[in-house]
């Protein structure tokens, strides 16, 4: 067994432990660091597949904020995970069901799949000779792909605005800083000088 064999499979059995753990554990603190390291087992695996700049963006951009973001999320918000978990109770069987229906239609397409015999010249044709993944991986998205690659930013921020707009309250018993009323406020008006006599008070 060469070492990066050996490798695969302890990536692959790292992942799918820290995917199973991040579902069955009662600590939702718990179940985040799993899914770090889930998140860390997959990158090992693109690491070996060749995909170096697929690996290092996972570790960037899922370990490095949206899991921190959830490990703050949930350490900071008072949430009643045994209400919770009653619920989820609830609903186990139907989940159950779901997961079943997934890991066959997953059999069914594992044991049909066969590369195409266009693949690999396909793949030859992508990446040029002498150029790495990551400049073929940039030329193909910002050449080839530039328009959907901008359409696909520009509706991210269509949903990130909308959400924005959606989720907006204001609520009208909080009293709230008026600044342009603060700027143009009148100081003559704003101020009133009390002549208090001695023992008298205000």
């Amino acid at each position: 067994m060469t070492i990066a064999t050996l490798s695969f499979y302890l990536f692959a059995i790292s992942l799918l432990a820290g995917g199973l753990f991040t579902v069955i554990s009662r600590n939702p603190v718990h179940s985040v660091l799993w899914l770090i390291l889930s998140f860390l087992s997959a990158a090992g695996l693109f690491v070996l597949l060749g995909a170096e700049f697929v690996a290092m963006l996972l570790i960037i951009v899922y370990v490095g904020a949206v899991a921190v973001l959830f490990l703050f999320v949930v350490m900071m918000l008072d949430v009643d995970f045994a209400e919770l978990k009653a619920e989820m109770a609830r609903y186990m069987p139907l989940a159950l069901l779901i997961g079943v229906i997934l890991l066959m239609q997953f059999g069914l397409a594992y044991g049909s799949w066969a590369e195409a015999e266009t693949a690999q010249s396909a793949r030859q044709a992508i990446t040029p000779d002498g150029v790495e993944n990551t400049a073929a991986l940039g030329l193909l998205v910002y050449e080839q792909y530039f328009l959907a690659f901008q359409l696909a930013g520009l509706i991210l921020l269509v949903a990130m605005i909308g959400a924005i707009v959606l989720t907006l309250r204001h609520r009208v018993d909080v009293k709230r800083q008026n600044v342009l009323a603060q700027m143009w406020r009148d100081p003559a008006k704003a101020m009133e000088l009390k002549d208090v006599k001695p023992g008298q008070g205000l």
